[in-house]
């Protein structure tokens, strides 16, 4: 990914561009996730939680992507949402939004970093292996009842 067309932002609560941002990521997340698993009419009470955080990829004036992660522990955190839009999937934003959600838990020592993910999303599945998440257990109907997820987990030393 060529750093001069991209940046990473930290979405700050009270910055200027929030309600354009945010409604920009409400777009993603209904284009993105199944009506049941959109957090798009609950989005803005979730990312105004105290631990929680969200970095999005911007390349001009364009969301490309955002990563949501909360920490309700002092010791864990959880990677609660990853989407790149679809023009620029295959470009590294998942990647590189995902290692700065990391970098950001580590930073607040959280020992052990954990998501779900639907195991027929093999290319997402593969991308959190990559960045040394391993699979815990098979969580039968986490997202519906037809619906499984691998819950996965990367600890730090």
């Amino acid at each position: 990914m060529e750093a001069s067309k991209w940046e990473m932002v930290e979405l700050q609560r009270n910055s200027g561009n929030w309600r354009q941002v945010v409604e920009e990521i409400v777009r993603i997340e209904k284009r993105v996730f199944p009506k049941h698993e959109s957090l798009s009419k609950s989005f803005e009470d979730e990312i105004k939680k105290k631990n929680s955080g969200l970095l999005y990829t911007r390349i001009g004036d364009e969301v490309a992507g955002y990563v949501m992660f909360s920490s309700p522990s002092s010791l864990s955190a959880s990677i609660t949402k990853l989407a790149v839009k679809e023009k620029y999937r295959r470009q590294g934003h998942g990647e590189e939004l995902l290692k700065a959600a990391i970098e950001k838990c580590k930073s607040r020592n959280i020992s052990r970093v954990s998501l779900h993910v639907d195991p027929l999303r093999i290319e997402a599945t593969n991308l959190y292996k990559k960045l040394g998440f391993q699979v815990d257990t098979l969580v039968e109907r986490y997202y519906s009842s037809d619906r499984n997820a691998y819950r996965m987990y990367l600890d730090f030393d």
